[in-house]
């Protein structure tokens, strides 16, 4: 243990809310209602996506909680979703709101950190896979242990913890201007009156090659934000053991889409990896010779190809969206070589966004490795005298 600090456990820090608040209420309906889609993996709230309980229509049992509360989502503990709100509301009864019960011996953004860090997610985790769907109860949740240094330091690591959140936010909302601008000029670009449509069946080669021989144990998957991932690092375990002789093979430059999940965006192209497998059910296809494949991705990226695309899953019985259906999409497609300049402003503005996304990759990083050194009493910080209590103050002062 280290010097000064004690072992306790979260029960004795923290009072969980119980009861719950019929969102039918004239009272209760107004309120911003929190799910645990809106709590963001690693800490925090997307703010864009909350609605009131009558706008979303609630009918069941939601906990109350305010500005002084912690929200934790207590399913799937593993994705971290935990906050800070600065507003009162209601919250799913999947989310427990979580209230410091002593606030002159703990300090709630301490806390708020110590429920995110790498160590107390495992043990979470762990505790939530004794029921089928994962998720941890109040008696598992009150009963971990934590390590609670004295009030000035929770104060001051806490403190130290928030600078470097100002930091990533900062960045994150550049980014998302960043990002905007660019989708505005790649419409202006993309979306020439004057260019003439054709349709992508023209364009896209269908690519069915297959790992017979397994030499590609690289399992790949796509998502809608990141594009292509790792499996092992979207589903939380590897698939090797799996028999990939069927897996279809993606290389550089391809294109790939789940046909089930591409009206939600997840079509990328592959560009980090030379190659990899993908289970049989994605649609693996390259552009061909008259339409620029950088132009072609930066026009995936555009809110007209999520409309039309969605149009097209609409059409489907299982709204999935086969190459033929991709094909009979109509796109402008002006002369090789204005899309190809089109492409070269475009992967300007791209490139300052990814320099933005690794700045703030690196950043969550670092953030992470310095949670673990102060979390722990590893690294030891010196509080600021405005947070030591009259007695300490005195003392140091005659010291």
């Amino acid at each position: 243990m280290v010097e000064g600090w004690k072992r306790t456990t979260l029960g004795q820090l923290l009072r969980i809310a119980s009861g719950l608040v019929d969102p039918k209420d004239v009272s209760i309906a107004g309120r911003i209602s929190v799910g645990p889609d809106n709590l963001i993996s690693g800490g925090g709230i997307n703010k864009a996506t909350l609605k009131t309980a009558r706008e979303l229509g609630q009918i069941s049992g939601k906990y109350k909680f305010d500005n002084n509360s912690i929200l934790y989502s207590k399913i799937r503990p593993n994705l971290n979703k935990v906050a800070l709100p600065d507003f009162d509301g209601i919250c799913s009864a999947d989310i427990y709101p979580m209230w410091v019960r002593d606030i002159h011996k703990t300090d709630r953004d301490f806390i708020y950190y110590l429920l995110t860090t790498d160590r107390f997610v495992e043990e979470a985790s762990s505790r939530s896979f004794r029921t089928g769907l994962p998720k941890i109860n109040r008696e598992d949740l009150e009963a971990m242990e934590v390590s609670l240094p004295p009030l000035p330091e929770q104060r001051k690591i806490a403190a130290i913890l928030r600078t470097w959140d100002e930091a990533i936010e900062k960045l994150t909302k550049l980014k998302e201007a960043k990002q905007r601008r660019l989708e505005a000029l790649a419409a202006e670009l993309i979306h020439d009156a004057q260019a003439e449509r054709v349709h992508l069946r023209n364009f896209l080669h269908n690519v069915s090659a297959r790992n017979h021989d397994l030499k590609i144990d690289r399992v790949l998957s796509v998502t809608n934000s990141q594009g292509f991932v790792l499996a092992e690092d979207q589903f939380a375990h590897r698939v090797a053991s799996a028999d990939l002789s069927n897996y279809k093979i993606v290389r550089r430059g391809q294109y790939a889409y789940n046909p089930s999940r591409i009206n939600v965006g997840s079509i990328a192209r592959l560009d980090a990896w030379e190659d990899g497998v993908l289970s049989p059910m994605y649609i693996v296809f390259e552009v061909r010779d008259g339409l620029d494949s950088d132009f072609f991705k930066h026009w995936l990226r555009s809110s007209e190809a999520r409309q039309r695309i969605a149009l097209a899953a609409q059409g489907s019985v299982r709204e999935t969206v086969n190459l033929g259906d991709l094909g009979s999409i109509l796109i402008p497609v002006p002369s090789l070589e204005r899309q190809k300049s089109i492409a070269r402003v475009l992967n300007k503005g791209q490139l300052e966004i990814d320099l933005l996304d690794t700045e703030i990759t690196a950043l969550k990083r670092q953030k992470r490795g310095l949670m673990q050194k102060l979390l722990t009493g590893e690294w030891r910080v010196k509080p600021d005298s405005d947070d030591l209590s009259a007695p300490e103050k005195e003392q140091d002062h005659a010291e």
